[in-house]
């Protein structure tokens, strides 16, 4: 068996054996689901759904060896085939796919640092799901604003008089709106992009957005501000 010091991996080279094992597995569960179906005889053993390197599927037993060389699919997958409907079945299977086609990728690509495990689950985070195939699902990309932003980090901004207006707005009610509004917030510090990792804080005098690093404001010294003014603007009432 090998070892997983022996074979090291790039992001690159675990997300396309992620995507070509996912390909397999969409087959089986969309294209050839009448011969996975029948395959999945609840009369048989314990059955497993495999996702191959080579974009093919598998349904077979579970490895004998113990531990096995690579995460396990779900077992006995066909003992629940004749017990729900059709659809329901082939969501479960689907669900439990995706958790093995996860655990599968961050097991090769245990060596990883930080910034590599998150860009690796970024490149798989943009493929819709297996479970999003077969139910047919929409795979909705979040375009976030700034509102969201603040909202994410704990933050509201407030009125004049002391009132919470709520600033946030649902990416799935405006998506379009945010779409647009998505690439025009910059940060009225640095000019930086917004980005939804990152706390942000909006000034109620001149409605600008600013990074709570580039102001040295933390979310949660933000929950306790009434009414947030920006350098700029605080600068200019302490001239007047």
């Amino acid at each position: 068996m090998s070892s997983i010091s022996s074979s090291p991996r790039t992001v690159e080279e675990i997300f396309k054996d992620y995507n070509a094992r996912r390909t397999g597995i969409v087959r089986a569960l969309t294209y050839d689901v009448d011969e996975f179906y029948n395959l999945c005889d609840p009369e048989k053993e314990n059955l497993c759904l495999y996702g191959h390197p080579n974009e093919t599927w598998e349904v077979n037993l579970p490895a004998e060896e113990v531990p096995p060389e690579l995460p396990e699919p779900a077992l006995g997958i066909n003992f629940a085939r004749d017990g729900m409907t059709r659809r329901d079945w082939l969501s479960l299977v689907a669900v439990h796919s995706d958790c093995w086609l996860f655990s599968v990728a961050f097991f090769i690509g245990a060596r990883l640092n930080q910034n590599e495990r998150k860009r690796l689950f970024s490149m798989i985070n943009e493929l819709p799901t297996v479970f999003e195939v077969v139910t047919e699902r929409k795979h909705v990309k979040e375009k976030p604003t700034a509102d969201s932003g603040s909202k994410s980090r704990g933050c509201t901004k407030k009125s004049t008089d002391g009132q919470a207006k709520s600033t946030p707005k649902l990416a799935d009610e405006l998506y379009k709106e945010e779409e647009e509004e998505h690439g025009e917030t910059l940060c009225g510090s640095c000019g930086g992009n917004y980005s939804a990792d990152e706390f942000w804080i909006g000034c109620d005098i001149c409605e600008r957005w600013y990074h709570g690093k580039c102001v040295k404001i933390t979310p949660a010294k933000a929950e306790s501000i009434k009414q947030y003014k920006c350098p700029s603007c605080s600068l200019k009432r302490a001239r007047q």
